[in-house]
């Protein structure tokens, strides 16, 4: 299924904030291990904070998404969000499929590197409900300040347009089910060339 033989297969799954992301990917990665090794990645893991989605989107693409598309290891310092600070030292290895979640998986300076991307989509209002729903506390105060990066990245890169694949999980039309298997269904057909 990937690009070249012997090459991982990359598949990015992105949309904003409470869209439903971290349930597709997972529902991909489970799926997608029947044919061989699979990981899944978080970019939440590498944004510096709550006005990191810029450099957690480069970081992102230097540390982690280039070195698994060249079958390396990828080393990366994740963010500890308690302390506010640079955290831990980990490393995540290469397999047959890699699944990337979050804002800006699939950014216009990844796309070439990824077999596959997936947009995520949903009205504000919904995602944001589904979002606090989640964490609660934590995040209700940050809401406005990450949507407004989601906003200026979107702006200037419409991710969303340049999608392989658009599906909706909350709100109106969304279906988990039918979401993932729509995703299945267009990993099937042969991924395209990656630039």
């Amino acid at each position: 299924m990937a690009a070249e033989p012997g090459a991982p297969l990359l598949i990015a799954v992105d949309g904003f904030s409470g869209a439903g992301k971290t349930t597709l990917a997972s529902g991909i990665t489970a799926a997608m291990s029947r044919y061989g090794t699979v990981r899944l990645f978080h970019l939440e893991d590498v944004y510096p904070g709550w006005d990191g989605l810029e450099s957690g989107m480069t970081c992102y693409r230097e540390r982690v998404l280039r070195p698994l598309a060249a079958g390396r290891p990828a080393r990366w310092r994740a963010w500890d969000w308690t302390a506010g600070r640079s955290g831990s030292l980990h490393t995540t290895d290469p397999a047959d499929v890699v699944v990337f979640e979050g804002v800006g998986a699939a950014h216009r300076a990844a796309r070439p590197l990824l077999d596959a991307t997936v947009w995520v989509a949903g009205e504000e209002n919904v995602r944001r409900r589904c979002a606090l729903d989640r964490d609660g506390g934590t995040y209700a105060p940050h809401w406005e300040r990450w949507a407004a990066q989601e906003r200026r990245w979107a702006a200037d890169d419409d991710a969303a347009a340049a999608a392989d694949l658009t599906v909706r999980l909350v709100g109106p039309g969304g279906d988990a089910e039918a979401a993932l298997d729509a995703v299945l269904a267009r990993l099937r057909r042969e991924p395209r060339q990656r630039q």
